[in-house]
């Protein structure tokens, strides 16, 4: 063997000449001619003993009814795996096959995982239908009635595709609405993720948002195989349409074709253009029914103005004739004025027949009124100069308590009232100009004179003395 190495046991039978290898150089010669030959493999089998270590790893067994592999995939490779594996799930592993010297075992290390076969598919989507179920996604209770004329409606899709172009081309026959697209993968690597953060981002806009959020939401993609919707069967999906306040319409693949997203919405549609058809209905029967309202409201409200209108003419004919009414009353009026003009002179007469003997002589009683009046203008007279006098003293002392407040009292006392001549009382220097004409008021006349310097020429007291030619009084006005 050209590559065996050249240390070995000296000590070897005679006639011996196989060399010797330590342990870890029969490792690395097995590990080395391991990945050599199965540098790239595929190998089908159910995953068994799963487990997701601390460290982002995953550990598992492939089994199949008569021999079994250890497996591994890095933590770099786990995330970008098209699935998440479980136990019992049958898949085709690709990667290469090596060793693990540390335990003597060879390993698969997986760099991808598929489902094996279709039959394996609809198995985890039927245990994935039943756990969801369970859960109550699935509930009729939570599905929500669609609006009936959304104002903005969003589009999960891609926006390279025919689905959206014969969502709006549909939308455009029936009934324009703001359309907002949210595009995302339909299939493959990373679209359950993209689709999930697309339903909650719809649900996520409003308040200071630029876009506004949808009224209602369609999820849509064309049709395919079953893996190539398996996008729409992963659970992150499932749950945000679940989750979704916004009323969804699934729209995944042809009428035959259906997925869990289909469970956990509010409606689901056949085809892309169906969702469409759901979403608003036709403009034109929309106003034709509203045509056929206005008429037959306008219908109704005749037929009751005309039944009302017959109601009153059948009570106008059981009322009585409002002249002869009058009439009557009129003349039974005229009678009764009649009868009570009898009657007050027939009283009158009956009243001066017994009034002589009832009342007293008339001059008597005027004598008696007469001395009655005298003395009530005696005690009023006697009344109202009393109080006269009270109020004449009280105006008086008023009028000496007014006086004492004049300031021409204060004018007697030497002091003099500077007006301008119009009358205005002149309180500050700073009111007057050289050249200006005052009134000097005394107690015994007025007397004119004129400023001959301004308020900057008044000499100001210093050190808190009065000038000699200010008034060391102030002014009093």
């Amino acid at each position: 063997m050209s590559d065996a190495p050249s240390t070995h046991n000296s000590g070897q039978n005679s006639g011996d000449n196989v060399p010797v290898f330590s342990v870890s150089e029969v490792s690395g010669l097995v590990k080395s001619t391991v990945e050599g030959a199965f540098g790239h493999v595929r190998i089908r089998g159910e995953i068994s003993g799963f487990k997701r270590a601390a460290s982002g790893h995953l550990y598992f067994t492939l089994k199949d009814d008569a021999a079994v592999i250890d497996g591994v995939c890095w933590r770099t490779t786990a995330g970008r795996l098209a699935l998440n594996p479980e136990d019992g799930m049958e898949i085709i592993a690709t990667g290469r096959i090596t060793t693990y010297p540390g335990r003597s075992k060879y390993q698969i290390v997986v760099e991808q995982i598929e489902l094996a076969g279709e039959g394996a598919l609809l198995k985890l989507l039927e245990d994935r239908k039943r756990k969801l179920a369970a859960e109550g996604l699935f509930d009729e209770d939570r599905k929500r009635a669609l609006p009936y004329l959304p104002a903005v409606i969003g589009v999960v899709t891609s926006p390279t595709g025919a689905v959206i172009r014969d969502i709006l081309h549909r939308l455009a026959d029936r009934f324009p609405r703001r359309v907002l697209v949210w595009p995302v993968l339909v299939q493959g690597e990373g679209a359950a993720e993209q689709v999930a953060a697309a339903i909650r981002g719809f649900n996520a806009l409003g308040g200071e948002s630029a876009a506004p959020r949808p009224d209602l939401l369609i999820v849509a993609r064309g049709g395919g195989s079953l893996e190539d919707l398996w996008a729409f069967n992963e659970e992150a999906v499932v749950r945000a349409a679940a989750e979704s306040d916004i009323p969804l319409i699934s729209a995944v693949g042809h009428e035959t074709d259906w997925t869990l997203i289909d469970l956990a919405s509010d409606r689901r549609a056949p085809t892309p253009t169906a969702a469409a058809e759901m979403a608003v209905p036709v403009r034109y029967e929309v106003m034709a029914q509203v045509a056929d309202c206005e008429g037959r409201l306008i219908r109704a409200v005749r037929r009751h103005v005309d039944a009302r209108t017959r109601e009153v003419a059948a009570l106008a004919r059981g009322l009585p004739n409002l002249r002869r009414t009058v009439e009557s009353a009129s003349q039974r009026l005229d009678d009764w004025s009649e009868r009570l003009g009898n009657a007050l002179k027939a009283g009158i007469r009956q009243r001066r027949q017994r009034l002589p003997s009832r009342i007293a002589p008339p001059r008597r009683a005027l004598d008696m009124a007469a001395r009655r009046l005298d003395v009530a203008g005696r005690d009023l007279a006697r009344t109202y100069a009393d109080d006269l006098s009270g109020r004449r003293k009280s105006l008086a002392h008023l009028g000496q308590l007014l006086e004492s407040y004049s300031y021409e009292r204060v004018l007697d006392r030497g002091f003099a009232l500077l007006t301008t001549p119009k009358g205005v009382a002149v309180t500050s220097v700073q009111a007057l100009s050289a050249g200006d004409d005052v009134n000097i008021r005394l107690k015994d006349g007025v007397a004119a004179a004129r400023i001959a310097g301004g308020a900057a020429q008044v000499r100001k007291p210093k050190s808190g003395k009065p000038a000699p030619d200010d008034d060391p009084q102030g002014s009093l006005l």
